[in-house]
């Protein structure tokens, strides 16, 4: 397996090659050059088997590069018991017939970045030993990803981790989570802005090819690779463990503001897996709403994009999408790159007099709704009363369309974000009472927390990275 760049200006590369980079070397985002393709023989046969032998079936598909015992060792030690409470890794409730909840949120740092991130932390330290490398990460954070990055790369070998999140915008728990790390490969800066101007200066450090040359830059936001192949497996996991035959559909729900998490649904799909439609989830934000719904894609600046009480989907220009546009332009890597210019020049392209806007909804089967601050509270109301569930305020956002984009006969399969315990006040405000938190997590706002607060500017960001690493 080898992989591209979708903006046509990188050669073939390896697993191992693109594992650690974020950005391909000519701005694009990396994809292989074909899709690993599942038949419903396979398929059948993956019912049996557990999330750790799942996920070897999946990774090892696109890790071609890398042993296969190897791949299983490290798939085992991502996905144990004791990291994510249970065996099942991501278990399924089915709130009533016909409609699931998927829960990827109980892993170190309660958010669904952890399924991706356990496995991305044992490959980047086999694969930085395997070449007697270093590699220092510089990520973006709009709340889970962050500590989920952290958690994982804490104490790794030849690791150091230098994380952006927006000033101010994360809830108390997002940033106690994060800033209370004392681990000296650990870097928090707090940017005097939004997550966009955040997954800018990272841009702009990836894309500074001498800085990143230098400083053997990394990254491990959504845009990584690595962290999507991981995410593929529990649509698979998802799907056997609901559809009643081979074949007939499921619909997913994704509360969604970089898209990479449905990014992943729609790889599993591209792979054989019989998804029936995947159905984007936004908030206030509905950049990725308006998309699908018009065809037309207006990223908006920092001060149209809105705080609100779903934070870590407060996006406005969703970095993953290039990968699925890449797919539907039937992977014409000069018009990509043809689209992405008028990103930069203009905030925008629009499809919706083009047949690919048609092709969106019937051949790769996506659609999307909407939430705002009045539907989440209502909502995290609602499921509480009607199957006595408590869900984290982006949980809710995807419910909510979930219960509007339902088929009758096809299952609907909502993917969880994070535990409630994150976003105490909004739920506070829903049900009058604070949810559980796990042991352990008691008090951990008190903790002493560790962070430099910085401006939105790239050049600082880089003078920070270099006196760090001397």
């Amino acid at each position: 397996m080898q992989y591209i760049s979708t903006r046509g200006g990188m050669a073939p590369q390896s697993f191992s090659d693109i594992l650690l980079g974020g950005l391909a070397p000519d701005g694009g985002l990396v994809v292989p050059e074909q899709y690993p393709q599942i038949d419903a023989a396979t398929l059948a046969h993956w019912r049996t088997l557990s999330y750790p032998q799942l996920a070897f079936e999946v990774v090892s598909r696109f890790a071609t590069d890398i042993p296969a015992e190897d791949v299983r060792r490290l798939v085992d030690a991502a996905y144990t018991e004791q990291a994510f409470g249970s065996s099942a890794i991501t278990p399924l409730t089915e709130l009533e017939p016909g409609l699931h909840l998927l829960h990827l949120s109980n892993g170190p740092t309660l958010a669904f970045k952890d399924i991706a991130m356990q496995l991305l932390g044992q490959l980047f330290e086999y694969v930085l030993a395997r070449r007697g490398e270093a590699v220092n990460i510089v990520g973006a954070t709009s709340g889970d990803t962050g500590s989920a990055a952290e958690y994982a790369m804490r104490g790794k070998q030849g690791v150091n981790v230098f994380m952006l999140s927006p000033h101010g915008r994360m809830s108390p728990f997002q940033r106690a989570q994060m800033f209370s790390l004392q681990d000296g490969n650990i870097h928090n800066l707090a940017v005097e802005g939004t997550f966009d101007d955040c997954q800018d200066i990272v841009k702009a450090i990836n894309n500074d090819a001498a800085f990143k040359a230098r400083y053997k830059i990394g990254a491990v936001n959504s845009i990584n690779w690595g962290r999507i192949v991981a995410q593929v497996v529990y649509y698979f996991r998802a799907y056997l463990e609901v559809a009643t035959q081979i074949g007939e559909p499921v619909d997913f729900v994704v509360p969604s503001g970089n898209f990479g998490n449905i990014c992943a649904g729609h790889i599993a799909r591209q792979m054989g897996l019989p998804v029936g439609r995947l159905v984007v989830a936004t908030n206030e934000n509905d950049v990725l709403d308006e998309f699908f719904k018009t065809g037309r894609y207006t990223v908006r600046g920092s001060a149209d994009t809105h705080a609100t009480s779903s934070p870590s989907m407060d996006i406005s220009k969703a970095s993953n999408l290039e990968r699925f546009v890449f797919d539907l332009i039937d992977r014409d890597s000069a018009a990509l790159a043809q689209l992405w210019r008028e990103v930069d020049s203009t905030g925008g392209f629009d499809f919706g007099k083009t047949p690919f806007f048609a092709r969106m909804v019937g051949e790769f089967g996506f659609s999307s709704g909407k939430s705002t601050h009045a539907d989440r509270i209502a909502t995290i109301r609602a499921a509480k009363a009607r199957w006595n569930v408590v869900l984290d305020p982006h949980t809710a956002d995807g419910v909510k369309v979930a219960l509007e984009a339902r088929r009758a006969g096809v299952p609907m399969v909502t993917l969880e974000t994070a535990l409630p315990a994150k976003f105490e006040a909004t739920i506070a405000e829903a049900l009058g009472t604070v949810p559980p938190r796990p042991e352990g997590l008691a008090g951990i706002e008190a903790l002493p927390q560790r962070c430099e607060v910085v401006p939105n500017d790239a050049e600082t960001v880089k003078r920070y990275v270099s006196k760090a690493l001397g």
